[in-house]
């Protein structure tokens, strides 16, 4: 009786007795469910675009990251170096699209998962290389991130909110609202639709897939940079965000790898519960660090009941 009453009774009495506590672990669910949402949506765009599973979503994100400091530690200005950072980006996308994507046109889907694979093995080395393996410090004050602390009182506490996180959660919802409407309002974004509806009937009325899998790879590219910026502002710039990175696995799985609604609202379920039961069960019960696997048991729950995620299309096989 006393471990149901730890398990149904005293989480929910902790929230009713500690409500500001409450509420600041809400929001700190709710700033990893954002960033988590972002690299969900670079995992997105790409699939509906081409059917390619993009393994190496999370190790761009890194790459970004690093070549964005590299550039500022030799000398180069914060806002210059972004910019030089999404040059870069942009060339990483034509590389990959002509010398690994082109010539595997036509070939099993496994073979370009394989292909991103290489891709991500690459940018490790070549990254290690070029920037080395040592952690790097994310340039948030030269890019004019703030980086103090806000008070919100709330009940008879308060909450405390970091402002790098509050510019976070700014950037991600316009970088969102922006990607909405490019993909929805521009003639280019129509077309990256069009591919994803319906890939023969795209092709045959003129849309170039070269030239769309360049540009949803640097959208991807924009994406990754974005994320690394605000991971790196919370963690620092180092190989290890590439772990963190992959939470988005299970976001996919949960939203459906074709959804952008399923990818942000899959982004902040898993954020904001991976949150609320590390501290009201995992730590009483489990003796913590369950952040490290919850996301994905959840998510392959969710796949034993609907294998297509919460919001992917149903799949029908017709025989």
């Amino acid at each position: 009786m006393e471990f149901l009453s730890k398990i149904f009774v005293d989480p929910f009495v902790d929230m009713v007795a500690y409500p500001d506590f409450f509420l600041q672990v809400l929001w700190e669910g709710l700033v990893s469910g954002i960033l988590y949402s972002l690299i969900a949506l670079g995992f997105v765009l790409i699939f509906r675009s081409s059917r390619i599973f993009n393994f190496a979503q999370g190790i761009m994100v890194v790459f970004a990251a690093l070549t964005l400091v590299g550039l500022h530690e030799m000398g180069v200005p914060a806002w210059v170096s972004v910019a030089l950072t999404l040059v870069v980006m942009f060339g990483l996308a034509f590389t990959i699209e002509r010398v690994v994507l082109r010539p595997l046109v036509g070939q099993p889907d496994i073979i370009l998962f394989m292909a991103t694979i290489g891709i991500t093995l690459f940018l490790i080395g070549f990254g290690e290389l070029i920037f080395g393996g040592e952690t790097k410090v994310m340039i948030t004050e030269q890019l004019g991130i703030p980086t103090g602390r806000m008070r919100l009182d709330v009940f008879d506490g308060y909450i405390s909110l970091e402002e790098k996180d509050l510019t976070a959660v700014a950037a991600a919802g316009t970088l969102v609202v922006g990607l909405l409407i490019f993909l929805n309002k521009t003639r280019m974004g129509r077309a990256i639709r069009a591919l994803g509806d319906d890939h023969q009937a795209a092709l045959s009325v003129g849309i170039s897939l070269q030239t769309i899998w360049v540009l949803v790879w640097f959208v991807a590219g924009i994406i990754a940079l974005v994320t690394g910026i605000a991971w790196g502002a919370r963690a620092n710039v180092s190989f290890a965000l590439e772990i963190i990175a992959y939470k988005a696995l299970p976001v996919l799985m949960l939203g459906g790898l074709e959804s952008i609604s399923g990818a942000i609202i899959g982004g902040l379920a898993i954020g904001l519960l991976e949150k609320l039961f590390e501290l009201y069960w995992g730590q009483p019960l489990l003796g913590g660090n369950t952040e490290t696997w919850f996301a994905y048991v959840l998510a392959l729950i969710v796949l034993l009941f609907r294998p297509q995620g919460l919001f992917g299309e149903k799949i029908i096989e017709r025989v």
